[in-house]
Formats: structure tokens, sequence, C-alpha cells
């Protein structure tokens, strides 16, 4: 009877995080409850009654939980559109999730690109801290941009066709994408 757990589960979570109480506060600190959903260090008994007794320190448990499990979630990719009125000069586009913008800025008689990763990104910290390759592609699926992130959250490259950002995007199916690269792009 899986699904019978599963549901009471689901009712229990559901009444324990809609409870209210008078004068509830929170408990336990933050550190506590991250070392404890990291299993680093158990509740005490005492800590475990004291979650039980305030449903405000149990919806906080479970809103660091999902932060958690949204920062260990694996990206794999963005997608991004071209809006209707961008059919002129192109400074930039963003991606449909808002995680990423890829910025056009005129260099001499061609165009240099850049890849900025928003810092709010729920995966940005991982990404920074493995250096992940990464890939822009039109949406022929040719390649714009191949690199590694800096510091900075950002990655530069030579604009590689001879049309203006914005016609090239047009007339490629005015979308592009932001992917994990291959291991061995530089």
């Amino acid at each position: 009877m899986h699904s019978d757990d599963t549901t009471f589960r689901r009712l229990q979570e559901a009444r324990l995080l809609q409870d209210r109480k008078p004068g509830d506060r929170l408990m336990l600190d933050d550190a506590t409850l991250a070392a404890a959903l990291e299993g680093s260090r158990p509740l005490t008994a005492g800590e475990r009654a004291a979650l039980q007794a305030s449903p405000l320190t149990v919806r906080r448990l479970r809103h660091l939980a999902l932060e958690r499990r949204a920062a260990s979630a694996a990206w794999r990719g963005s997608r991004g559109v071209l809006r209707a009125a961008s059919s002129g000069a192109l400074d930039a586009v963003v991606t449909e999730d808002g995680w990423w913008t890829l910025h056009f800025v005129a260099a001499g008689t061609g165009w240099r690109t850049v890849l900025q990763l928003a810092p709010q990104a729920p995966f940005a910290p991982a990404l920074l801290a493995a250096r992940a390759p990464l890939r822009v592609l039109d949406g022929a699926g040719t390649d714009i941009l191949a690199g590694r992130l800096d510091a900075d959250g950002e990655c530069e490259a030579a604009w590689p066709f001879a049309a203006a950002p914005g016609e090239h995007l047009q007339a490629h199916g005015a979308r592009f994408s932001v992917e994990p690269g291959e291991t061995g792009t530089p």
C-alpha cells in the first residue's frame, strides 16, 4: 500500500504546514536545521520536541529543504526567444527562465558576445565553482559562443557570424539556447 503511505504523509505534511499557533516563533536557528538536513548533526530529543511543537519552525525547515533541493538540482540548459520588438539593433537577449543574458557589444567592425549568469540562479554557485564548460547555440544549432564562466559569472567571445546579432538570430529561428558544454571546451 505504497500510495496509501504517500497520501498519509502528504496529508500529515499539509496539516503541519497549515497549523498556526498564537505566539509561535522559530524555535531552532537555520544552522541547526541545515545541519539536520545535511545529516552532519542529528537533532537532539529536545530539538525534535521543539520542532514538533512549532508549526513556524516546521515551515522554516521545509523552506530550507526545498531551497537545498533546488540548489542541488542539476542545470540542464536554458532557452531564449527573441521578442517581437527585437527586430532592430539588438543589445541583449535573456533566456525565458531569466538566468542568462547574452549581450552584444559593437567592437570595431564586428561584435563581441558576452554571456552573463544571473547571480540569483539556484545553480550559480555550483557552475561558478566547477568552472563548467558552456555553449550558446542559435536556433539552427550552430555555436555562437563556447567557453567557461569567469569568477564574475561571464564568458566572452567574438561574434562568429558576418551578419549582425539581431539579423542572424532572426534568420535562424529567432531563438537561442545556453547548454552545458563538452568537457574538452576551452
